[in-house]
């Protein structure tokens, strides 16, 4: 059977590049696209590369950005434009496949095997692509081809901006073996760390280690990155068509009375996650991207977020990296009005590598045991309803969360 040709298409500096194509001035001046910019806790979303010759990096504060490059010009984010761009930029990758996978606003997998009857080669296709692109959208794109979705990951990265890199099953091994373990898909930072404790630091020495060591130390994650490091990975082009096409979970409320104590925003924020971590969980997605908004008594709202490695569909770490930016970032006693939680950047649980600390037995059991906890808790909930498993804390507390099944009963 001959192989798939898959394209991955990655938009470059995505944010950066809309602004700029919105208002062009921006290309002759370092800029830097930035949420919360009311305060030096703000954080870089984007760069264009002027901005990158001063080694800016994505999510460093923009303080931190400021003092590297004191001209850099701060752009707040437009997403409801990101979205339009984002919309354009597919409508051109649909003119050559209906096999098309969004996986974040900026990148997109299209497996163009049956398209090549119709339009030429892969690297045709790529081509023309990154042409019309450019031309009928001012933005440029990076594109992988290969033939699978990890290798045409790792090409779309491989030469940026405005480029088209083959990976094919002649040179894969000269342009894959030598790139760093980091750079292979779903190989975040702490697994990184954890195969380099076994002496793995590039693409090539992961596709020599056995497969049953790999496993022995990852569990089922071990497999996966055996097969993506030796070009064995299958997975399939998926059409949002034909999967949940959820971009973000998120949950609010606002409570009865203004929350001023750690332990009522703890509550809330439990609260919250739960129903997050749930809703992730029935549509098979985890979030690498937690973020949480604060609303005060006048009604003012801050956004914060942070990166949740590894990605996770468990309450309970959504609550405490959503606890950790409440605490560094909103002064205690400070009154709260509102709370939201939001889970983002999804990625499906099937595709999400386990990053477990094979020296840490103790942490990597906890998170199973949280994990089969909360699985249980859905089964029951859908068995005899949402009532039917409560958090002990939040019955006794008059934030407006919980109440009784008597009280519900005599408003009927």
């Amino acid at each position: 059977m001959p192989d798939r040709v898959i394209l991955h298409c990655d938009c470059n500096s995505f944010y950066a590049s809309v602004e700029t194509a919105l208002n062009p001035a921006y290309r002759n001046v370092p800029m830097a696209v930035c949420g919360s910019t009311e305060d030096r806790h703000g954080i870089v979303l984007a760069k264009n590369e002027l901005a990158k010759k001063y080694d800016i990096r994505t999510a460093e504060t923009v303080y931190s950005a400021k003092k590297k490059c004191p001209s850099l010009v701060i752009v707040s984010p437009h997403h409801e434009e990101y979205v339009r761009y984002s919309r354009r930029v597919n409508e051109i990758y649909a003119r050559y496949t209906d096999m098309i996978e969004p996986f974040g606003i900026d990148e997109s997998w299209l497996d163009v095997t049956a398209s090549q009857k119709l339009f030429g080669t892969g690297v045709d296709i790529a081509e023309r692509i990154r042409a019309e692109v450019k031309r009928e959208i001012g933005i440029t794109v990076s594109i992988g081809v290969s033939f699978n979705k990890a290798f045409a990951k790792l090409g779309s990265d491989y030469k940026k901006p405005d480029a088209v890199t083959v990976i094919s099953r002649e040179n894969f091994k000269s342009i894959v073996f030598p790139l760093p373990v980091g750079d292979l898909l779903f190989v975040g930072r702490k697994t990184a760390e954890q195969l380099a404790a076994i002496s793995v630091r590039t693409i090539g020495e992961l596709a020599g280690t056995s497969r049953e060591l790999l496993c022995a130390r990852f569990g089922k994650a071990g497999e996966g990155l055996y097969k993506y490091a030796n070009g064995l990975d299958d997975s399939p082009v998926v059409p949002s068509a034909d999967r949940e096409d959820a971009k973000s979970v998120g949950s609010g409320f606002t409570f009865r009375h203004d929350l001023v104590g750690r332990d009522e925003c703890r509550i809330g924020i439990e609260y919250l996650s739960d129903e997050i971590g749930r809703r992730l969980r029935k549509i098979g997605m985890k979030c690498a991207t937690v973020q949480l908004a604060i609303k005060d008594e006048f009604l003012r709202v801050i956004q914060r977020q942070r990166p949740q490695d590894p990605p996770t569909d468990i309450s309970r770490e959504i609550a405490d990296t959503a606890y950790s930016i409440l605490v560094s970032e909103w002064s205690a006693g400070k009154p709260i009005r509102m709370l939201t939680v939001t889970a983002s950047n999804l990625v499906r649980a099937d595709m999400a590598v386990e990053q477990l600390d094979f020296f840490d037995t103790h942490c990597n059991a906890e998170r199973e045991k949280s994990r089969k906890r909360e699985e249980t808790i859905d089964k029951i909930r859908q068995k005899h309803g949402n009532d039917a498993v409560i958090n002990g804390a939040i019955i006794n507390t008059d934030m407006g969360i919980y109440e009784p099944p008597a009280k519900k009963t005599a408003k009927q």
